[in-house]
């Protein structure tokens, strides 16, 4: 994973995950990044999670992303084809 991230409150910042062809974390990003895409319900759920977080202070950066890994997960069981719930 490679950040930019600028001080500046003005400029972009972006995360890029490269992932080798085939890999299975790559289908599981682009199954959520679709499911985001496609239920606003989830989307909305996501965002507000994350708008929580960012209120948080955090020591490192990993923990903020493993505190939003059960919403991640509930919204990625929904977006299992042939899931069982």
């Amino acid at each position: 994973m490679l950040r930019k991230q600028d001080l500046d409150p003005s400029a972009g910042s972006a995360n890029l995950h490269v992932l080798p062809a085939g890999c299975p974390e790559a289908d599981r990003m682009l199954l959520f990044r679709d499911r985001l895409r496609t239920h606003p319900g989830d989307r909305e759920l996501y965002a507000e999670t994350k708008r929580a977080l960012a209120r948080q202070e955090w020591k490192y950066l990993q923990n903020y992303a493993d505190a939003k890994t059960e919403v991640v997960e509930r919204i990625l069981k929904r977006a299992r084809p042939n899931r069982t719930s």
